[in-house]
């Protein structure tokens, strides 16, 4: 716990201290101030996984990153230090006792769980290794074709890189996703504010997404301490659509937030590729730039999403040879160092069936008639069965909203806030449609899933006019159900000797073989490999070098 604290210390000032700098470069360019503190450190997480994967293109992600992301700091200290004083001082002196003590709580919370608990298979089996081949050697050509799933390149394994300080914590510490989880966490405290629903009574659409963003949190808490994109990008898009409609809530005008949180969006596509649905939201920010003919914003926007997106695109090439991956129909690139065009098609048809639960590559023809209830009966858990019947509900109940404002747009009775609610529903419809209809195991769309239906929930309650205190009522109900499970976690993870350095990765008995006098590792069974062992791959397959060095990169066999 003791490393992971002072871990996320060193996380905090860097995201900070690069989402302050930010905050000055929009004000600058938009005249908008960004004051929220969490809004702050998520831009500063975006980047800093920028720098990191800019900085892999040419060197590994180690000691001398870090060096160099601290110097950058230290010069935005310098500059805005009374400023950035200021500011932290001023929220934390304004803040309730209250938030105070819940703050220390979840920071002591989080800790504990990201500190141990359960290692994801696959972190054992590429999340580990990927972050290693990161840390030393920042990206190396046709790094795919020794190993698949090193080619899925989420950009969350090169801030996993940059953040492991392997060089002074004697170990690769993975606590990224706990900081994460920390901030969303942090977010959902408004919903606990009685004094906002007492003095208003209003309902608000966004603390009904912090409703279903604490529901999640409470059951990833075990799971927190692998460095896994999947939590990553979902606690992201919780907080992206939670940010989204505070906003519009507040009655913000300027579109220059929603243009950011589109950048973030942005962002969440070089976490997990099916996020890339949720950019429908830019349909808001985008007419109104258009229709105010604001083409120097636009450009600003575009180069900012580019900015974003590029280093993550130049990754993918060179690790697997496409630009995106595994999607061989997107084949631009004439490089030697390709996975094989067939190899491609036949992990994305695993990535499919895996989700579906078929477990079978050859079965990724079957239509949704024929996959969808087996899938249903056989992976699913009750609660989850029942979060799905949900959400079917809820797509219908989204199309008879649009109907009715497509109506009121005829009779021009329309109100613009009514398409800025169906618009955000719209936007999360889809992306779950995309994520049922493709892969749907559940850890790769809980955002999805639970934000339909409380969402839906929250546009039908305030259809009938329900009080707002009853949103409080349901967090602190929901909060006690689930203390219940986690008191009980807490004590039997407590014998674990985990209270200085964090669970470290699995270790696997493994067997070695020679690729040009250089040793690679495989297991002798199953195919996990753990981190200690580097280069390590599942199985022993034949490896091409294309030089004479590992850096030199790997040919497809067909070379």
């Amino acid at each position: 716990m003791v490393f992971v604290l002072f871990n996320w210390l060193y996380v905090f000032a860097t995201t900070f201290l690069c989402g302050y700098a930010f905050a000055k470069f929009v004000e600058r360019i938009f005249s908008y101030q960004l004051k929220n503190i969490i809004e702050l450190l998520f831009y500063g997480l975006v980047i800093v996984t920028v720098y990191a994967q800019c900085f892999s293109l040419f060197h590994g992600v180690g000691a001398v990153a870090n060096i160099v992301l601290i110097l950058a700091c230290v010069v935005i200290f310098v500059r805005w230090k009374k400023e950035i004083t200021s500011v932290i001082y001023k929220k934390w002196q304004k803040s309730p006792v209250i938030y105070k003590i819940a703050t220390v709580i979840l920071i002591l919370l989080w800790c504990y769980c990201t500190s141990r608990g359960y290692i994801h298979y696959d972190s054992d089996l590429y999340h580990a290794q990927s972050i290693r081949w990161i840390e030393e050697y920042g990206v190396v050509k046709g790094l795919g074709n020794i190993h698949v799933r090193f080619a899925y390149n989420s950009s969350f394994f090169a801030l996993s890189a940059l953040y492991s300080v392997k060089f002074l914590a004697g170990q690769s510490l993975h606590t990224v996703n706990g900081f994460i989880a920390l901030l969303l966490s942090i977010e959902t405290l408004a919903v606990f504010d009685r004094r906002r629903f007492v003095r208003t009574n209003a309902v608000r659409l966004s603390d009904f997404a912090r409703i279903g963003a604490l529901y999640y949190l409470t059951l990833i808490y075990r799971d927190i301490v692998s460095p896994a994109s999947d939590y990553c990008v979902m606690c992201v898009v919780f907080y992206l659509f939670i940010r989204w409609l505070s906003y519009l809530e507040e009655g913000e005008k300027d579109t220059t937030p929603y243009g950011l949180l589109c950048v973030m969006g942005v962002y969440s596509v070089t976490l997990k590729l099916t996020a890339g649905v949720i950019l429908l939201l830019l349909i808001k920010p985008a007419y109104a730039l258009l229709k105010e003919k604001r083409y120097k914003d636009i450009m600003c926007y575009l180069v900012l999403g580019i900015v974003v997106i590029a280093p993550w695109l130049m990754r993918t090439a060179m690790i697997s040879g496409y630009l995106l991956y595994p999607f061989p129909i997107l084949d631009v690139l004439n490089v030697d160092w390709k996975i094989d065009a067939a190899a491609a098609a036949l992990d994305a048809a695993e990535i499919k069936t895996w989700g579906r639960g078929l477990n079978n590559a050859a079965l990724v023809g079957l239509s949704v008639k024929e996959w969808l209830p087996q899938w249903f009966q056989n992976t699913l858990p009750t609660l989850g069965k029942l979060f799905i019947l949900a959400d079917a509900v809820c797509i219908v109940i989204i199309v008879v909203f649009a109907i009715k404002w497509i109506v009121c747009a005829i009779q021009k009775k329309a109100t613009p806030d009514m398409a800025e609610r169906l618009l955000v529903l719209f936007a999360v419809a889809a992306s779950y449609l995309f994520w049922q209809l493709s892969a749907p195991l559940l850890r790769y769309g809980y955002a999805y899933v639970l934000l339909l239906i409380v969402l839906t929930a929250g546009l039908l309650y305030q259809c009938v006019r329900g009080k707002g205190v009853l949103i409080w009522c349901v967090a602190i109900i929901l909060t006690l159900a689930k203390t219940v499970s986690l008191c009980g976690y807490i004590a039997g993870e407590a014998d674990k000797p985990y209270y200085v350095s964090q669970q470290d990765y699995g270790t696997y008995d493994l067997d070695s073989f020679l690729v040009e006098g250089i040793p690679f590792y495989y297991p002798k069974t199953g195919d996990q490999t753990g981190y200690e062992c580097f280069p390590a791959i599942p199985r022993k397959i034949a490896i091409k070098l294309r030089g004479t060095q590992i850096k030199d990169g790997f040919y497809t066999m067909e070379k």
